[in-house]
Protein backbone atom coordinates (compact mmCIF):
# COMPACT_ATOMS: atom_id res chain seq x y z
CA UNK A 1 0.00 0.00 0.00
CA UNK A 2 1.16 3.50 -0.82
CA UNK A 3 2.52 5.49 2.10
CA UNK A 4 2.66 9.29 1.93
CA UNK A 5 3.04 11.65 4.85
CA UNK A 6 2.05 15.26 4.26
CA UNK A 7 2.63 18.04 6.76
CA UNK A 8 1.82 21.70 6.37
CA UNK A 9 3.02 24.74 8.26
CA UNK A 10 2.91 28.48 7.75
CA UNK A 11 5.78 30.87 7.15
CA UNK A 12 5.54 34.61 6.46
CA UNK A 13 6.06 33.88 2.74
CA UNK A 14 3.17 31.38 2.69
CA UNK A 15 2.32 27.78 3.44
CA UNK A 16 4.87 24.98 3.31
CA UNK A 17 3.68 21.51 2.30
CA UNK A 18 6.21 18.77 3.07
CA UNK A 19 5.77 15.34 1.51
CA UNK A 20 7.55 12.11 2.36
CA UNK A 21 6.93 8.73 0.76
CA UNK A 22 5.22 7.83 -2.49
CA UNK A 23 3.26 10.41 -4.46
CA UNK A 24 1.28 8.28 -6.89
CA UNK A 25 -2.25 7.51 -8.10
CA UNK A 26 -3.20 6.22 -4.62
CA UNK A 27 -1.89 9.19 -2.62
CA UNK A 28 -2.31 12.08 -5.07
CA UNK A 29 -6.02 12.56 -4.22
CA UNK A 30 -5.05 13.12 -0.57
CA UNK A 31 -2.72 15.93 -1.59
CA UNK A 32 -5.26 17.38 -4.02
CA UNK A 33 -7.88 17.41 -1.23
CA UNK A 34 -5.53 19.43 1.01
CA UNK A 35 -5.01 22.22 -1.53
CA UNK A 36 -8.26 24.17 -0.97
CA UNK A 37 -7.47 24.33 2.76
CA UNK A 38 -4.10 25.99 2.22
CA UNK A 39 -4.44 29.65 3.03
CA UNK A 40 -2.71 31.71 0.36
CA UNK A 41 -3.03 35.44 -0.12
CA UNK A 42 -2.00 37.57 -3.07
CA UNK A 43 1.76 37.79 -3.35
CA UNK A 44 2.57 34.83 -1.13
CA UNK A 45 4.46 31.72 -2.25
CA UNK A 46 3.39 28.11 -1.76
CA UNK A 47 6.46 26.01 -0.95
CA UNK A 48 6.26 22.29 -1.70
CA UNK A 49 9.10 20.33 -0.11
CA UNK A 50 9.69 17.10 -2.05
CA UNK A 51 12.92 16.09 -0.31
CA UNK A 52 11.30 13.07 1.33
CA UNK A 53 9.70 11.65 -1.82
CA UNK A 54 10.78 8.13 -2.67
CA UNK A 55 8.52 7.82 -5.74
CA UNK A 56 6.47 10.13 -7.97
CA UNK A 57 4.43 9.00 -10.96
CA UNK A 58 2.35 10.96 -13.48
CA UNK A 59 -0.47 11.34 -10.95
CA UNK A 60 2.02 12.99 -8.62
CA UNK A 61 3.13 15.35 -11.36
CA UNK A 62 -0.52 16.17 -12.04
CA UNK A 63 -1.15 17.04 -8.39
CA UNK A 64 1.92 19.32 -8.41
CA UNK A 65 0.39 21.11 -11.39
CA UNK A 66 -2.87 21.35 -9.43
CA UNK A 67 -0.91 22.95 -6.56
CA UNK A 68 0.51 25.44 -9.04
CA UNK A 69 -2.98 26.21 -10.32
CA UNK A 70 -4.18 26.69 -6.73
CA UNK A 71 -1.37 29.18 -6.11
CA UNK A 72 -2.03 31.05 -9.35
CA UNK A 73 -5.77 31.27 -8.58
CA UNK A 74 -4.84 33.01 -5.31
CA UNK A 75 -2.51 35.36 -7.24
CA UNK A 76 0.41 33.71 -5.48
CA UNK A 77 3.41 31.74 -6.73
CA UNK A 78 4.77 28.27 -6.10
CA UNK A 79 8.27 26.88 -5.61
CA UNK A 80 9.43 23.30 -5.25
CA UNK A 81 12.03 22.39 -2.68
CA UNK A 82 14.65 19.60 -2.72
CA UNK A 83 13.32 17.97 -5.90
CA UNK A 84 14.67 14.39 -6.07
CA UNK A 85 16.86 13.64 -9.11
CA UNK A 86 14.39 11.16 -10.62
CA UNK A 87 11.60 13.76 -10.47
CA UNK A 88 13.93 16.45 -11.81
CA UNK A 89 14.67 14.21 -14.82
CA UNK A 90 10.95 13.80 -15.55
CA UNK A 91 10.48 17.58 -15.28
CA UNK A 92 13.31 18.10 -17.73
CA UNK A 93 11.88 15.62 -20.24
CA UNK A 94 8.43 17.25 -20.27
CA UNK A 95 9.61 20.86 -19.88
CA UNK A 96 8.31 21.47 -16.36
CA UNK A 97 11.64 22.78 -15.09
CA UNK A 98 10.58 26.04 -16.76
CA UNK A 99 7.21 26.01 -14.94
CA UNK A 100 8.40 25.37 -11.37
CA UNK A 101 11.16 27.38 -9.73
CA UNK A 102 13.17 25.10 -7.46
CA UNK A 103 15.34 25.64 -4.41
CA UNK A 104 17.52 23.27 -2.40
CA UNK A 105 15.95 24.25 0.97
CA UNK A 106 12.83 25.86 2.37
CA UNK A 107 15.02 28.53 3.94
CA UNK A 108 16.51 29.52 0.56
CA UNK A 109 13.08 29.65 -1.08
CA UNK A 110 11.68 31.75 1.76
CA UNK A 111 14.68 34.09 1.61
CA UNK A 112 14.20 34.54 -2.16
CA UNK A 113 10.55 35.58 -1.69
CA UNK A 114 9.84 39.27 -1.98
CA UNK A 115 6.82 40.48 0.00
CA UNK A 116 4.32 42.44 -2.04
CA UNK A 117 4.59 46.20 -1.78
CA UNK A 118 2.09 47.76 0.62
CA UNK A 119 -0.52 49.54 -1.34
Amino acid sequence: MTQLNVHTRALPCGPVMTMAGELDHHSAPEVRDLLPGLSLVTGQRLLVDLGGLTFCDSSGITVLLAARNHALAARATIALIAVPDRVRRIFSIVGLEQVFPTYPTVQEAAAAWTPPAAG
